[in-house]
């Protein structure tokens, strides 16, 4: 089961900062998850589209300039990141799932991931997902997509391949072993977020669920095989 390490290791770290990025490759997680905005021609990598939560900054992303978000505190002195510099530490060696939080972001994001891909970066590294499908549909089919859902919702699986989707990524109070199954029957993988309970991290195992987004990932590493 694939250990994707949720805003990076940021039960460790703070999310979505390079530490964080940086404490995830220390402990040998083959994958990450982040989550970007499109500022002033910039992909910055941060959660919440309010500051208050995750820095000491105020106000909104979208309202903000890139040269205040690069002024913020984003935790222990962290900057907020771009995705450029985390592909920097990545540096190939962890795959990256870029979950588009903003508007408008499919095509810069397919942009930058196509460049990487110039530069000795494979397709398959990357995962682009999004809960916002419309803007999910617009980003290059050369990168697989993440259909993502919080909430139970019809078809979901129906859903899934309609946007040519390669997963289907769930909330841990939405999975089932028949989800699972119905997944693996339409030949998508199934991802959980987030599992940081070592019980739970089991129980998905034995489910067959392809991969969960941990803060913690290598609680989901010591277990594999």
């Amino acid at each position: 089961m694939l250990a994707i390490g949720h805003r990076g290791a940021c039960g460790y770290q703070p999310e979505n900062t390079l530490a964080s990025f940086r404490h995830a490759a220390r402990l040998g997680c083959p994958w990450i998850e982040l989550d970007v905005y499109h500022v002033e021609g910039q992909l910055v990598v941060i959660h919440d589209d309010d500051l208050a939560r995750t820095t000491n900054g105020e106000g909104l992303i979208m309202e903000s300039s890139f040269a205040y978000l690069r002024s913020l505190d984003a935790g222990n002195g962290e900057q907020i990141p771009t995705l450029q510099e985390v592909l920097e530490v990545a540096d190939t060696k962890m795959n990256i799932n870029v979950e588009l939080k903003g508007p408008d972001t499919a095509e810069p994001v397919a942009a930058l991931l196509t460049n990487a891909c110039q530069n000795q970066w494979h397709s398959e590294q990357f995962l682009i997902s999004s809960f916002h499908h419309d803007e999910l549909t617009r980003a290059s089919t050369k990168f697989r997509r993440g259909a993502l859902f919080g909430r139970p919702a019809a078809d979901i699986i129906g859903r899934s391949k309609e946007m040519s989707a390669f997963s289907v990524n769930v909330s841990l109070r939405m999975i089932s072993q028949e989800l699972v199954n119905l997944a693996h029957h339409a030949q998508l993988k199934i991802y959980v977020y987030t599992v940081n309970d070592r019980p739970d991290i089991d129980r998905l195992r034995n489910w067959g669920v392809d991969g969960v987004f941990s803060d913690f990932p290598d609680r989901v590493m010591e277990n594999n095989p």
